[in-house]
């Protein structure tokens, strides 16, 4: 995270070839299932970051994806260089290897690597589940690592052990309150008193960057961040987990997470794609606030609205980020199959950034309250309006408005103008707003019946008309006067 961590707030770097085991011990340290795990090897590319309380004591952990030093393919040579920088800010590092592989050339070859870098090493020989598998440890002294630790990280064996050496060698640190959570051993941030109001605005603004595989999500994280942060590529479906970064904008941070392209269920073979899609969808649910990136030379396709109605159903706010803009003004558009709608679209000047818009707008009509940005990712043109377009977003999504003001509101909105069937029917006695994130409404009416599509359409503009509401979807509901 770009966030300045305290300088109290030790970091701690875990690596290691593939599929030793580096995300389940990242989990079983953290705490909860951040990491995707599984038994393909490679699954993590980018660091990913957690944070952990362990004896009352804060600490930042990393979790890097599988390094082979040699590896000169494009992927595994920068899933190294993102391995280096995690490297660079941790102050200790824990090497994982698999106790129930043979030692290995690239085994020792990274120890040397670690070892030359002077930071604090250990040697974290995992999957061993059992003292009876003690001796599995035994081939490992030779790579010359002093602190070797026998370890389960499916089952937590043996990582407090590591934890406590760790500490040992890092300056002292206030501790924190600590919550010990039954399932891991480890803690957790305090909670909310029970009963306590919540505090008027959260301390961040979550933003889930999502879209489907190969549209710019990544390269958009590293402009908005200034970073590197997401390993970019060609190759459809670099990215599995979730990456984030926070960055603080007039004093308010918005956490960017860059999740793995969406595909449809039939297009995602390997476990680790299925697993990167559910969690897509989870982040997305954590979310405020989704951008949806939209590839301009392919325009909106039918599973881009499969994904924006995710966005919708669960209530995230959404800014629709057209991105790739400079290939179409340039002229640079990709060979593509030639539909019928292809050539109605092409009948018009695809330049037009106003007509591309209410192309955009046909086709996404359910997001209807969503601004809609032209960007260029990879050259940075536009994306500067996306943070001050978020900060109004997420103003707009915990906008409340009082119950008085409602009331004026409904005296001078016509509902006669709203096509309803008799029997649907209803009247207003009064209306509240309910909740924020995102705005609910509450009408209290004389009949119990599902309000019609057409009287909530209707409503809905009129309160995006009087107060705004921009990016954010507007949930209403009937409830019977008593």
């Amino acid at each position: 995270m770009s966030a300045p961590a305290s300088a109290a707030v030790p970091t701690i770097a875990i690596v290691g070839r593939p599929n030793v085991g580096k995300s389940t011990l990242f989990n079983r340290i953290v705490g909860s299932r951040r990491a995707i795990v599984g038994d393909e090897p490679g699954i993590t590319r980018d660091r990913l970051y957690g944070e952990a309380h362990f004896r009352g004591r804060r600490l930042r952990i990393v979790d890097t994806g599988g390094i082979e030093p040699d590896e000169k393919d494009f992927i595994p040579a920068e899933i190294f260089r993102q391995a280096k920088v995690a490297l660079e800010e941790a102050e200790a590092i824990i090497l994982v290897v698999d106790g129930r592989s043979e030692l290995t050339a690239p085994d020792l070859d990274l120890a040397r690597l670690l070892l030359r870098g002077g930071k604090p090493l250990f040697l974290a020989v995992n999957k061993v589940d059992s003292d009876k598998q003690q001796s599995l440890i035994d081939d490992f002294h030779r790579l010359g690592i002093r602190k070797m630790f026998p370890i389960s990280a499916e089952h937590g064996r043996g990582v407090d052990e590591v934890l406590e050496a760790i500490f040992e060698i890092l300056p002292p640190q206030e501790k924190t309150e600590e919550i010990t959570t039954e399932s891991t051993g480890y803690t957790e941030e305090p909670s909310e008193t029970p009963g306590e109001e919540p505090t008027a605005a959260p301390k961040e603004v979550k933003v889930a960057i999502i879209g489907h595989p190969n549209v710019g999500k990544s390269t958009l994280l590293n402009r908005l961040t200034g970073t590197s942060r997401s390993i970019v590529s060609p190759i459809p479906g670099t990215t599995r987990d979730a990456v984030d970064e926070v960055v603080d904008v007039n004093g308010k941070s918005f956490r960017f997470i860059d999740t793995a392209g969406i595909r449809r269920k039939g297009k995602t073979h390997l476990m680790a794609e299925k697993l990167s899609v559910v969690m897509a969808r989870k982040h997305l649910d954590a979310a405020d606030v989704a951008l949806i990136v939209i590839d301009a030379t392919e325009g909106v396709s039918a599973l881009d609205a499969t994904i924006a109605g995710y966005a919708h159903e669960s209530g995230r706010s959404v800014i629709i980020i057209v991105n790739k803009w400079d290939l179409i003004t340039s002229g640079q558009k990709k060979a593509g199959r030639v539909t019928k709608a292809t050539r109605i679209r092409e009948s018009e000047n695809p330049a037009d950034r106003e007509a591309y818009e209410q192309r955009v707008r046909y086709d996404l009509k359910f997001l209807s309250y969503a601004p809609v940005l032209f960007v260029s990712a990879a050259t940075g043109k536009g994306t500067e309006k996306i943070l001050p377009m978020l900060q109004e977003v997420a103003a707009q999504r915990r906008k409340r408005i009082p119950t008085a003001e409602m009331n004026r509101f409904l005296k001078v909105v016509d509902f006669d103008r709203a096509s309803v069937p008799a029997r649907q029917q209803v009247k207003i006695y009064y209306m509240t707003q309910a909740g924020v994130s995102p705005p609910t409404f509450v009408l209290f009416t004389n009949r119990k019946v599902k309000l019609h599509f057409s009287y909530e359409r209707f409503l809905e503009n009129q309160l995006r008309r009087a107060f705004g509401f921009m990016g954010s979807p507007i949930w209403i509901k009937n409830r019977a006067r008593d």
